[in-house]
């Protein structure tokens, strides 16, 4: 039986998705020896990415179009491998990364038993810094990084690096990371079973903060530099009003259930 169990699950939520980036992401996650399985869970409208699916017998598709959100989304692929895979990866649809990066991050978690939850160097395309290690939010954080004006930026620059961990080396190990990007989650999956799933209250943005949360609560956390990986990150709640209220909703949600004056760690 433990012959047969997945080393690495992987789950991306798909809706409306840029094709030629998708594929990519998929081709990423598949390029490995390791065991694997991918779960496509599809929020659009119309089954049109059905066909990703034929690529690999690796591969699993699933047609959810009453769009119930990022989290509830992934949800239903962590229930179909909670009993079956060793690690699972909340995987983005514009990330990529080269052959070898699965491997690092299996190797690493193996060799740390107490790590539930770890995240790579995240990159942009062009090779600059994501600084996707943060402290737990507090209101005014995620205020001041969406509404507040640029000409006001530098009076609170020195907060704001130090929520980002810019203040740290993200060239070194660091661990205990209260609030890890949702972008790439690569989990330990009885840490996962033991943190609890998605909050399916939040459509999306900040279910990651929540997630890292309470993860964090019950095994360590940690940020490997040492595998790579590289990322679209449009942005959208900064160009889109309805994605704004989205991103509003669940600041509220995740407010009230961890308190509104933040402890700043």
């Amino acid at each position: 039986m433990r012959n047969n169990r997945i080393q690495v699950s992987a789950c991306i939520v798909l809706y409306k998705n840029d094709i030629d980036l998708l594929e990519r992401a998929i081709s990423s996650f598949l390029d490995t020896d390791l065991k694997v399985k991918l779960y496509l869970i599809d929020n659009s409208p119309t089954s049109l990415l059905s066909f990703l699916a034929d690529q690999s017998a690796d591969v699993e598709y699933f047609h959810n179009p009453s769009n119930p959100g990022f989290g509830a989304g992934h949800n239903l692929a962590i229930e179909k491998i909670l009993e079956v895979s060793s690690y699972h990866l909340v995987l983005n649809p514009d990330i990529y990364f080269s052959r070898g990066t699965l491997e690092k991050l299996y190797e690493f978690m193996e060799l740390h038993q107490d790590i539930g939850q770890v995240m790579p160097k995240v990159l942009y395309p062009d090779g600059t810094m994501q600084y996707l290690c943060k402290k737990n939010p507090t209101p005014f954080d995620l205020f001041a990084r969406r509404f507040m004006p640029k000409f006001i930026h530098p009076i609170f620059k020195k907060r704001m690096d130090e929520y980002e961990y810019k203040d740290k080396d993200y060239d070194q190990m660091m661990y205990d990371i209260p609030y890890l990007s949702g972008c790439f989650m690569f989990f330990r999956t009885s840490a996962l079973k033991a943190a609890g799933f998605f909050d399916e209250r939040i459509f999306m943005y900040i279910e990651d903060a929540d997630i890292t949360r309470r993860m964090l609560a019950i095994a360590r956390t940690a940020y490997f530099p040492e595998a790579i990986v590289y990322h679209h990150f449009a942005k959208g709640s900064h160009k889109n009003w309805r994605l704004t209220m989205y991103s509003v909703h669940g600041a509220w949600v995740y407010f009230n259930k961890w308190g509104w004056t933040g402890d700043g760690k």
